[in-house]
This record gives C-alpha cells, sequence and structure tokens, in this order.
C-alpha cells in the first residue's frame, strides 16, 4: 500500500444518470470558438482553421448546483456547453473510431473571468486566470451514452433569469465530437476520465450574484445553477 507525505485530494466525479456509480474526472478540456456565430460575436473569423483547446482543472468541476462569484472579476460570464465523457483513450486516434471512447454526455458552463481573459489575450499570456478558477465549471449528471451513437443535432440553451440567452444547435459546432476527440489524441494521451467541453453558441454575457442560469439540451436534461 502506497503511503503518501500528505493526505491525497479527494477524486473528483460526477453522478450518472440512473446509476448510483460515479464518473472519476481526470482532466477537462475545453475547446474555443467551436460555433460560427459566437466566433463573430467574440470578433474572430469563423471560417473552419485548426481548433484550439485549454484546460480546466479537474477541481472546478463543481456539482453543488451554485457558483460562487468569483475575487479579483468584475466581468463574469456564462458559456453554455455539451459535456463530452471519456471512457478510454490513447493517442493518434483515428476519427472512426472516436466514438467508442466515450462513456456519454453532460451539460456544463464554461464560467469565464472575462476581463481577466481579455488582459491574458492582449499581453499574449495563459487564459488559466480567466477559465481555471475555482468551481467555474458546473456540470450536471452524465447520461451513458447509447452505443456508439452521439448528439450531433439537438436544441442547446441557456436561459438567466427565466430569459432566454443562448439558443443553439448542436448541429452548428464546427468541429464535431469524433473530430476533437482524434485531434486532441494527436498532442496528448487521452485516457478515460477526461472531459471535453465542445463549446458554447453565441449570447454569452455576464451574470450577478443572485442569478439562476437553467441551461439544456435535448435529451441530456437541465442544469440549474444559481450565482452566490
Amino acid at each position: 500500500m502506497t503511503k503518501y507525505s500528505i493526505e491525497p485530494a479527494p477524486q473528483i466525479s460526477l453522478p450518472i444518470r440512473g446509476s448510483d456509480e460515479r464518473f472519476p474526472v481526470r482532466r477537462i478540456y475545453c475547446i474555443g470558438r467551436n460555433y460560427a456565430a459566437h466566433v463573430i460575436e467574440m470578433g474572430g473569423d469563423p471560417d473552419r482553421e485548426e481548433p484550439f483547446f485549454f484546460q480546466k482543472n479537474a477541481q472546478n468541476a463543481d456539482t453543488s448546483g451554485e457558483f460562487p462569484y468569483p475575487a479579483q472579476s468584475n466581468d463574469v460570464h456564462y458559456e453554455m456547453e455539451m459535456v463530452v465523457a471519456l471512457k478510454s483513450g490513447g493517442a493518434n486516434i483515428p476519427v472512426d473510431e472516436a466514438l467508442s471512447h466515450v462513456f456519454g454526455y453532460g451539460l456544463g458552463l464554461d464560467m469565464t473571468r472575462r476581463d481577466l481573459q481579455a488582459a491574458a489575450k492582449e499581453t499574449r499570456r495563459p487564459w488559466e486566470p480567466g477559465k481555471a478558477f475555482e468551481r467555474s465549471a458546473p456540470m450536471s449528471e452524465l447520461t451513458v451514452a447509447s452505443g456508439t451513437g452521439s448528439p450531433d443535432s439537438g436544441k442547446i440553451s441557456l436561459r438567466v433569469n427565466g430569459e432566454v440567452r443562448q439558443d443553439g444547435d448542436l448541429s452548428h459546432m464546427i468541429w464535431k465530437v469524433p473530430e476533437m476527440i482524434a485531434y486532441l489524441s494527436r498532442f496528448y494521451d487521452i485516457a478515460a476520465g477526461d472531459l471535453i467541453m465542445s463549446g458554447t453558441p453565441s449570447g454569452v454575457g455576464p451574470v450577478q450574484k443572485g442569478d439562476v442560469l437553467e441551461g439544456s439540451i435535448d435529451g441530456l436534461g437541465t442544469l440549474i445553477v444559481k450565482v452566490v
């Protein structure tokens, strides 16, 4: 039995719909600008160029239903996304084999300290202060994938205090789920327990304390988070 000099950190995990088991989280990869309308909204060119990814920490995943407004920011934004959970992985995975590595799907919010992210972009510094902060990835339970299929279409939306702010469709993703998995595996040894946040539709915007965020994706349920 391994002896540690300090107590190891607890394993971060997500609930699974219809099961008393939990999904252990290893890494969180996030694709940037994966919906054309959002690319335009953020001042970019929606042409299909090489995708880019950043990471959140596994410890950023949170299922409490509350999002504490973070310090050091006055401009925190929501970004509603589909989450892809992997049951296996590897390197250089072919696109046509990628879906065989999927465990299931869920809902997630890529909460962003937009002012810190903007400052990082301007100075060409890493995004972590704007993206990978405490509890910055509220998530739902996971729905186990049926066979090797994937939800490649379906409504994805977000309401803030009952008002629709984001309203898109998974079919509008520039890079589809198999392509994201295959691309990531060229640069990382992806593995069981990894999550991929698959990008957000247009309509991102700021939150305030007291706001209630309600995200939904056809077939995957809802995610309700209160900003505290």
